[in-house]
């Protein structure tokens, strides 16, 4: 039960600080050290440019850790991860198009 004259206290706002560290997956999707995406890949509404472009840029990455087509999914993974609930369906449809098409591009068997 409320107790009445009780008020709540003032909604807090975040710090720089907090704000900054939510801020770390646009840096890695920008600076990532395992591959160096071509500007703009995953604003495309083609899923096959977006795989060939991914494909181009992990095949052409010599500071990557995995194999290409790992490097590949898994930034393609990660950006889909990171737009979370705000990704539009369309948007994420073409993303998931996408792996499958890198798939295809790395003569691996799509998913059903």
């Amino acid at each position: 039960m409320p107790m009445c004259g009780v008020s709540r206290p003032a909604p807090r706002t975040r710090s720089p600080a907090v704000t900054a560290k939510k801020k770390w997956s646009a840096d890695v999707t920008e600076h990532s050290d395992a591959l160096d995406l071509e500007d703009h890949v995953f604003e495309s509404d083609d899923a096959k440019k977006i795989a060939a472009s991914l494909k181009r840029s992990a095949e052409h990455s010599h500071r990557r850790k995995a194999g290409p087509f790992q490097s590949a999914m898994s930034m393609l993974n990660f950006y889909i991860n990171r737009a979370g609930k705000n990704l539009p369906a369309e948007r994420r449809q073409v993303l998931e198009d996408a792996k499958d098409e890198l798939r295809t591009a790395f003569g691996r068997e799509k998913d059903d």
